[in-house]
């Protein structure tokens, strides 16, 4: 049975009613319907905590889902549990490939910089500044992108790029 059938969360059974009405209204085709049945059960199951059970759906929304934007956020949400999971290479790959889908997608750049700065710090807990220092400067180039995207958010990143002095921001460029 799917997880949207068996889902006793009130607020997960109204988006999957309404999710269903909007699919049968709209001219889309079954492989695009199944595509997003696992994309929703994957999504009910992530926050559940069911991580295994949210990737293969996840995997199989990827095989069905031919729309590139629709797969960036189903690559996305594989990287948003494998950095849950403390993979952060997976975690990457995975951001990667949601951005090479969707590059405008700030919270993916974001996610990645965040990454690469707790890395930096890692290495520089280590003793290892030059590898942190490289780190940390992969962390700038992803937040200056995600910053670009939306000017308002990311108010402590920009903090840090400021009190690091790597705010040379050309964001209005």
């Amino acid at each position: 049975m799917p997880r949207s059938q068996r889902n006793d969360n009130f607020i997960d059974k109204t988006f999957t009613v309404i999710a269903d009405l909007i699919l049968k209204i709209l001219p889309v085709s079954k492989k695009t319907k199944e595509a997003f049945a696992y994309y929703r059960d994957g999504m009910s199951a992530q926050s559940e905590g069911e991580y295994a059970e949210a990737l293969e759906n996840y995997y199989e929304a990827l095989r069905l889902e031919e729309d590139p934007y629709d797969k960036s956020y189903t690559f996305y949400n594989i990287a948003l549990i494998h950095t849950s999971n403390g993979d952060q290479t997976k975690a990457l790959e995975y951001y990667r490939q949601a951005l090479d889908l969707n590059p405008k997608m700030p919270q993916a750049l974001n996610n990645m910089a965040v990454i690469y700065h707790a890395q930096g710090e890692q290495a520089a807990e280590q003793g290892d500044m030059e590898m942190a220092e490289a780190l940390f400067d992969q962390a700038a180039f992803y937040w200056k992108q995600a910053i670009r995207l939306a000017p308002d958010n990311y108010i402590e990143a920009q903090n840090w790029l400021k009190t690091t002095g790597r705010s040379k921001l050309d964001i209005l460029i």
